[in-house]
């Protein structure tokens, strides 16, 4: 099959559905035809492996079934194709019968389909886009191997769909992070928070090279941990695994923030996390009964940043993305959760990364901050990385890549402090100047003035909310400290 125009193909297709709005709703029609297509491919393979395979998917819904056309002409089409789906697929695969013994290979059918939706209102247009799903041949090692690229073009519009680029990390940054971490044989990673897998994936591929026995192919298979809340990017990361060849993903549609923190033990921690939390974003007010009450803020990303704090093993290691309001937030739940990491992890470096990295879905400035638990912190290095010579932006035609990171992989050994036209560029704080004279704001070594002032309207406007939500927090903590005074000496 010709790969290079598989995508547009179907694009055009589906442009021709009434039921089709828009280039999210487009993905997700895509999303759980190929997950069908993949997990079929995965149950040959299975069936021919494993004595007696029984499928969790009944005859009649399986893809060979309903979606492959023999080109005999007989093949559903129209509305017994639509019927077929909506009143018979859907609903069965929704019901599969699943208990806490059914394994995860088979498991993941039913939860892909929870909540997965068939927008297609036209079945003649449906089954042209399953036609052309089904020539895919996966079990062709370069034909599935080109398709993993294709997969990613795919997952890499998400970034200009709406709000659902949320879900998706730019694979430079994902690549830069788990090269940095290094990745060992016999580690388990985490991604609470998991999107379409893009961090499992940068962590498997760092750490395929170094298995070499079939001990070593066993730990590399069960090396990840993720979960996502969201059904369209779960649907999305557990085809990327099966594409990936993990055949009993650890990947589960679940929120990590409805566990309380405090209930963790060792056997939930990992070695390594690597993290995007979701940031700008913020849960109900029961959420945070999981937390302490000193950590429990009513944004998205610091509540995971202490979900990340509890689970990370002792002696583990860390990679995380946050946005500019953690670092200068100096609210009680922001400065008590730098305290924690301060105080009982070693946050040893943070990259400033430039405007735009995350565009269009987002321009405001992200953070990666490198921490591990092996001691509590002495001192932390600050450093920017500025846009690569001949860029003003990142954008979908000219996209960050691994290259742009050269700069910090050339710094990162010798640790040298920078300073270019009287703004900091690198520089190292001790834990002490963190506290005493910046109060818990560690937003430094940040981008020169005239860099701030492009900000998109909107994105602007967010960072004035983080701030002003920022500054009342500490206005309300700073007024119940007076009151607590006031009471006692009217005593």
């Amino acid at each position: 099959m010709n790969l290079s125009n598989f995508i547009k193909r179907l694009r055009d297709i589906m442009r021709n559905d009434a039921g089709i709005n828009g280039d999210a709703q487009r993905l997700e029609q895509i999303a759980w035809m190929l997950f069908l297509k993949v997990y079929d491919t995965k149950e040959q393979d299975w069936a021919m492996s494993e004595d007696n395979y029984q499928s969790i998917i009944p005859k009649e819904c399986s893809w060979g079934s309903w979606a492959a056309d023999d080109r005999s002409g007989n093949a559903m089409t129209g509305e017994p194709l639509l019927n077929f789906v909506n009143n018979t697929l859907f609903p069965t695969l929704k019901g599969l019968n699943v208990n806490p013994n059914t394994s995860i290979k088979k498991s993941i059918v039913k939860t892909t389909f929870e909540d997965a939706n068939n927008y297609m209102k036209d079945g003649v247009l449906l089954r042209q886009v399953i036609n052309i799903i089904d020539e895919l041949d996966l079990s062709d090692y370069e034909e599935s191997h080109a398709f993993g690229e294709i997969y990613e073009a795919l997952l890499r519009e998400l970034q200009s769909a709406g709000s659902s680029g949320e879900f998706y990390t730019p694979r430079a940054v994902t690549d830069f992070m788990a090269k940095m971490i290094k990745p060992q044989i016999g580690e388990r990673m985490a991604d609470f928070a998991c999107g379409t897998g893009g961090f499992i994936t940068s962590w498997l591929n760092e750490l395929a090279p170094l298995v070499i026995t079939t001990l070593d192919q066993k730990e590399y298979d069960n090396s990840i941990f993720g979960i996502e809340k969201k059904q369209f990017p779960y649907i999305l990361c557990i085809t990327n695994m099966l594409l990936h060849g993990l055949d009993m993903p650890n990947i589960y549609h679940d929120n990590s923030l409805l566990k309380n923190v405090l209930d963790y033990t060792e056997n939930d921690q990992f070695d390594v996390i690597l993290m995007n939390p979701p940031y700008g974003g913020s849960e109900k007010a029961d959420v945070k009964n999981h937390f302490p009450a000193d950590l429990a803020s009513s944004e998205t990303a610091d509540l995971f940043m202490s979900v990340i704090m509890y689970r990370l093993k002792k002696n583990g290691r860390a990679a995380v993305i946050l946005p500019d309001g953690f670092l200068f937030g100096t609210d009680n739940a922001k400065v008590n959760i730098k305290k924690k990491l301060l105080s009982e992890f070693n946050l040893h470096t943070i990259i400033r990364m430039p405007k735009s990295v995350f565009s269009p879905y987002a321009s405001i400035t992200t953070n990666i901050l490198f921490f591990d638990r092996t001691k509590q912190t002495e001192e932390t290095w600050f450093y920017r990385l500025d846009m690569p010579e001949g860029y003003k932006n990142f954008s979908k035609t000219k996209p960050m890549k691994l290259e742009h990171f050269d700069p910090v992989l050339k710094w990162w050994g010798s640790r040298e402090e920078i300073n270019i036209d009287g703004f900091d560029k690198a520089k190292k704080y001790t834990v002490k100047q963190l506290a005493e004279e910046f109060g818990y704001n560690i937003d430094l070594c940040g981008y020169p003035h005239k860099e701030e002032e492009i900000l998109d309207p909107m994105d602007l406007i967010q960072r004035y909310e983080e701030q002003r939500a920022s500054l009342n927090a500490e206005i309300d903590y700073v007024l119940e400290e007076i009151t607590a005074i006031i009471k006692g000496s009217a005593r």
